[in-house]
């Protein structure tokens, strides 16, 4: 690096911090309403534009470029599957969630259920996502952080984990969720110019030759179909089958909750009206699946040229760990191929991506310990000012116990694999509890304690206890299958939940059954039209079959 790139990487920090104190500044409220939810004054581009941001972390081009050196482009079905939870959310239950005036998708709880076992979910789950999820997800962001840093800068992880640690306390806490989503925005154009910017280096590398010579190499050629080929069954039901006929539906993976959850419901829930949440949330499907990945698939091309294999990044980078040297490190690689003065542009992209995602995750969880935890059960009367110190230090509590369990990761994809397992089985459970009744909070306690505590059954008690290896998607399906099972059996031997609370409900989200047909329609075209977009611009620009 050279001064240029210092120069360049003290104006991204300098704006970072400039944009959400402004934002502190001229809010007209200091109170918990402005802290958390914005005063729900924001229009549907900029939540859309924050959603995607929030998506995006070190950790995604990590994790593409890994899916495409090993499974090629058609391996993104594991994650592309979920745009069909995405366009549900978009024009089934974003709606839903304005009109319940929740100020979390916990809070939705004590809206749908009664009593004790309503309460004891709410606090359980965001204790479960606000907490033990989030510190997965955390540390799985950090990891990609960890990898790329000690390319980048040669630094050592502890050091890079704790300048994370201390950035993101600083611009999380500095003023909520209005100053988070503004700063969104101008990361999010400082990430891609970053990601181009990989990309033409990498494509225009002596070893790649320029973009004929790339997309015509048998290395890519091979790895350049939409779809997975129907030679290999058993790698067509894994890339293809499971996610877009099984997992989109009963699986809540961070993100692409079915029904909408998380820092999406979060960002809807500062939206000016029901019309800019759907707004945002379509805009934020459009450009995380069609428009956002491709310069990072087209850099993953370009690293299977430059490092074939994992001896040639370990032969470039002698000083770097050998455990961390995996087919995620390939995108960290390439980037040390770009030149000074765009160097800076493409350091201050990563810490976007990071700095964007682990802000979106202390936000959230956060919000669920103070709201949904410290509020609720502890200090019901708790003032404004307490509610933010609380959210404050809970983020701080949070990204500590997040780092230190980033050694307990292995890759990106290892990492997603792990959230998509834990959440197997619960999906469907969050389509239906706003229009079947006859769901109780009992579902949901035994759904998430069955899925949880199966996969740590698979993931870490099976390879103790058998010779067998399962499949990643076996142990899906599994877990799919005795969750399932579980939260069925319980729904009907518990009580329905009482008539009035259902009565009161129905009245203040108005989810009309007749609407969810229409919805549907909807849901299924857009996805279409979005994936045909996505394949278009792969075929117009990099030859996808």
């Amino acid at each position: 690096m050279n001064y240029i790139d210092y120069i360049v990487m003290a104006a991204f920090f300098a704006v970072l911090f400039l944009i959400p104190a402004i934002s502190a500044m001229r809010s007209k409220s200091k109170g918990a309403n402005e802290y958390f939810k914005s005063a729900g004054t924001m229009p549907w581009w900029l939540i859309g534009v924050s959603m995607v941001a929030a998506t995006t972390s070190t950790n995604s081009a990590n994790l593409f470029t890994e899916i495409i050196r090993e499974d090629g482009l058609s391996g993104n079905w594991a994650w592309w599957a979920f745009l069909l939870t995405g366009m549900l959310t978009v024009f089934v239950y974003s709606k839903l969630w304005v009109r319940s005036g929740a100020t979390t998708d916990i809070s939705f709880y004590e809206l749908r259920y009664s009593g004790k076992p309503a309460a004891f979910l709410r606090g359980f789950r965001a204790i479960y996502l606000g907490v033990i999820y989030n510190l997965v997800v955390t540390a799985t962001v950090l990891l990609g952080a960890v990898k790329i840093g000690v390319v980048l800068f040669g630094i050592s992880p502890a050091v890079i984990l704790t300048v994370t640690a201390v950035v993101s306390i600083i611009y999380t806490t500095l003023s909520g969720i209005r100053g988070t989503i503004y700063t969104d925005f101008f990361m999010f154009a400082v990430v891609m110019g970053g990601a181009c910017a990989v990309m033409y280096y990498g494509v225009n590398h002596p070893d790649v030759g320029g973009w004929s010579n790339l997309m015509s190499n048998p290395e890519v050629t091979s790895r350049l179909n939409f779809f997975p080929s129907l030679s290999n069954k058993e790698a067509f039901i894994a890339i293809f089958i499971i996610p877009v006929a099984v997992q989109w539906w009963n699986v809540w993976y961070s993100g692409s909750e079915p029904g909408g959850g998380g820092y999406i419901v979060q960002r809807m829930l500062t939206a000016k009206s029901s019309k800019h949440a759907v707004g945002g949330t379509l805009f934020f499907n459009l450009l995380n699946y069609a428009i956002r990945p491709w310069p990072w698939y087209i850099a993953a091309f370009a690293s299977l040229l430059i490092f074939p294999d994992l001896a040639s990044i370990r032969e470039a980078f002698p000083n770097v760990d050998p455990s961390l040297v995996g087919d995620d490190m390939a995108y960290p690689a390439l980037i040390s191929i770009v030149p000074n003065g765009w160097y800076g542009l493409v350091a201050a992209s990563l810490m976007g991506a990071l700095f964007s995602t682990i802000s979106a995750q202390l936000s959230m969880g956060a919000n669920y310990v103070t709201n949904d935890v410290w509020k609720r059960f502890v200090r019901k009367d708790a003032s404004d000012k307490e509610l933010i110190l609380v959210a404050r230090v809970s983020s701080i509590v949070l990204i500590i116990l997040g780092s230190l369990m980033v050694s307990l990761i292995e890759s990106a994809k290892s990492g997603f694999d792990l959230m998509v397992q834990i959440g197997a089985g619960t999906g469907v459970i969050f389509l239906l509890r706003w229009f079947w009744m006859r769901i109780n909070a009992w579902t949901e306690i035994v759904a998430m304690a069955v899925s949880f505590l199966c996969a740590v059954f698979f993931q870490i008690v099976w390879p103790h206890i058998s010779d067998v290896t399962l499949l990643f998607y076996e142990k899906l399906l599994w877990t799919i299958g005795v969750t399932t099972v579980a939260w069925l059996v319980v729904t009907f031997l518990t009580k329905p939940e009482k008539p009035e609370v259902i009565a009161n409900f129905k009245a203040q989200v108005r989810a009309d059954g007749r609407d969810v047909g229409k919805g549907l329609l909807k849901m299924f075209i857009a996805s279409i039209a979005i994936f045909a977009f996505m394949w278009a611009v792969g075929a117009i620009i990099g030859g996808v079959k």
